[in-house]
């Protein structure tokens, strides 16, 4: 089950007035720097624009991200699986951002439950029994991904989605960190360090 962050974010009152957007992005943001379409900020362990908060289908409102993506995802797992008496199910909560050098957005991963968020085939061959030694696959943002092409990102009213027959590994525990990468062991981090200041840790809760 696919549920867009914004249902979420609403059932939570996690609104404010638009004419408080600048106080809000700062309040909601752990680094923030200005850019020439809007400010990049850092928050839950990742860079996004205006830490997430969203105009579009507000009804002249700002709407944040949700206060635990995660957690939200835990129990909306936990009354699906009772009410529809289930013994297997994942939880995606998810959100648009833009992919650097990228026109366009995609969807990603806020929260998820009842699933490993990445497939690690470090270890394994590939088809010519060459061993791989850094392949992963983000499988909580792919899943994102395609859910939210699907639901759609202007009118469409579809704020939740039914992937079925997805390649992943069910699990009870969700271990919420194992997607994030230390901002040294980045790949990108040579040019992050060139910024004036960078956000000294990942708070991830």
């Amino acid at each position: 089950m696919v549920v867009t962050s914004k249902i979420i974010a609403l059932s939570e009152g996690r609104t404010a007035q638009v004419e408080d957007k600048d106080r809000i992005i700062k309040k909601e943001s752990e680094w923030i720097v200005s850019t020439k379409h809007a400010s990049l900020t850092f928050k839950d362990g990742s860079f996004m624009t205006n830490a997430d908060i969203d105009e579009s289908n507000a009804q002249n409102k700002l709407i944040l991200l949700p206060k635990d993506s995660f957690r939200s995802a835990m129990q909306i797992r936990k009354f699906l699986l009772t009410y529809f008496k289930l013994t297997k199910l994942g939880v995606v909560v998810t959100n648009s951002r833009t992919v650097p050098l990228r026109a366009g957005s995609v969807g990603v991963a806020t929260g998820y439950a009842g699933f490993k968020g990445i497939a690690d085939y470090r270890g394994a061959t590939d088809l010519f029994g060459r061993t791989l030694e850094f392949a992963k696959v983000d499988v909580a943002d792919s899943l994102a991904a395609a859910a939210v092409l699907l639901m759609g990102e202007c009118a469409e009213r579809k704020p939740l989605a039914v992937l079925q027959h997805a390649p992943v590994t069910f699990c009870e525990r969700t271990n919420r960190k194992e997607l994030f990468v230390h901002l040294e062991d980045d790949l990108y981090f040579s040019l992050l360090r060139k910024l004036k200041r960078i956000p000294k840790k990942r708070n991830i809760n």
